[in-house]
């Protein structure tokens, strides 16, 4: 390496933690403040008043549409529901190789299955236009493959996509076959256009380093989707709710929480890397779950309470308050999505967000490219002399 590109260099933190690497127009969190936002408005804002069209519209035009607008956007995205034959007929296959992993590991293959029948090019080869329509197609089509391949898997046939439903109602109904309550639809849409987009978290930021390669816009989001499967990012939220589960009642929470903090153990649902006061996306669900009621959302409010209080205590200066995935949980749970969906049903709103990342990735031609400092052994080493056979 010339001396004059070495000593240009810079070391980074672990993780890239608060560095900057591009500019966007699409949105940003403001962790200190609580705050995150799509383009101009609060993405929260946006969850509580706006169909997941809307803002689907939004994260790819750069403006919130008008009536005439949303009318056509909504029919052109409904088309585009239904699966090639050829994708089709190959999920009993995947939903079957992949009994164990579930609907997010098939999905892996599936849409890059779905880019080679579309036909979709390398994005440096196509225009803007192009880029779109591409990404169109593959959100449109991501739930309907997600819902096909869960109910393969539960032995059950797909249910096609319905084009007079709006997204939200369509997931649910090619989830369960049968036409969701409106409370559950408007829950779940909240849920949806509430984790679209999040900054540069890990899948986000895998998008943008794939689409810096030209590749075709499947083969970015299947890296999304890679880097969203891990625990860590988006396979939280049953692992939330299995800890609610394993506290059982709330005579246990003191006990239990305090024994896995001590024992340096995480606690799925609290504590975020941006965030150094309440999620916003959490607060909002919380809401959402209260106005359903019952049980389980008494015991999830009991649980934050006394843990968020224990946090405080055993790790003081550190604000550790409950992330998304806590209460998202507890809404996808009272709406009778199945806990193996819950990840699924995160990775269904994110495409979008992949996607709007993508088409502005794609229009800078300069690809990704960091720098590692090595640690191993000085080189060069002697070579030793091979072994006789």
């Amino acid at each position: 390496m010339p001396i004059a590109e070495a000593n240009a260099l810079i070391d980074a933190p672990r993780g890239l933690a608060g560095v900057i690497v591009t500019e966007t127009q699409l949105g940003d969190v403001r962790g200190l403040e609580g705050f995150y936002h799509y383009r101009q408005y609060s993405a929260v804002e946006l969850a509580a008043s706006r169909s997941f069209e809307d803002v689907w519209y939004l994260m790819f035009h750069g403006e919130l549409p008008d009536a005439a607008q949303l009318a056509a956007f909504t029919a052109q995205t409904a088309a585009l529901r239904p699966l090639p034959a050829a994708v089709r007929d190959a999920l009993p296959a995947l939903a079957q190789a992949g009994a164990l992993a579930g609907p997010l590991a098939g999905l892996r293959t599936a849409l890059s299955l779905l880019g080679a029948t579309a036909g979709f090019r390398p994005l440096y080869d196509i225009g803007a236009d192009q880029r779109r329509a591409d990404a169109l197609a593959a959100c449109a089509a991501v739930p309907t493959l997600l819902t096909a391949l869960h109910r393969l898997g539960q032995g059950q046939q797909p249910v096609e996509p319905r084009a007079d439903l709006g997204h939200a109602a369509n997931y649910l109904y090619m989830l369960t076959g049968e036409d969701p309550r409106p409370e559950q639809v408007r829950a779940i849409e909240a849920y949806l256009i509430s984790t679209i987009d999040h900054g540069f978290n890990a899948s986000t930021f895998t998008a943008r380093v794939i689409t810096s390669t030209g590749a075709d816009l499947a083969a970015c989001l299947v890296g999304a989707i890679g880097a969203l499967s891990g625990p860590l990012h988006g396979g939280a939220p049953s692992r939330a709710l299995d800890t609610l589960d394993a506290i059982g009642t709330p005579d246990r929470i003191d006990t239990w929480i305090r024994d896995r903090v001590l024992r340096g153990e995480r606690i799925m649902g609290f504590g975020h890397p941006v965030y150094r006061t309440e999620d916003p996306r959490s607060r909002m669900l919380r809401g959402i779950a209260e106005g359903f009621g019952g049980p389980l959302v008494e015991f999830a409010l009991q649980v934050e309470a006394r843990a968020e209080a224990l946090l405080a205590e055993l790790k003081p200066g550190r604000e550790l308050h409950i992330n998304v995935e806590f209460y998202a949980g507890v809404v996808m749970e009272l709406c009778g999505l199945p806990r193996e969906m819950f990840t699924p049903t995160f990775c269904a709103a994110r495409v979008v967000g992949w996607s709007a990342n993508i088409l502005e990735q794609a229009e800078d031609s300069k690809i990704i490219r960091p720098s590692a400092r090595y640690v191993g052994p000085p080189p060069p080493q002697p070579l030793p002399v091979a072994a006789a056979l």
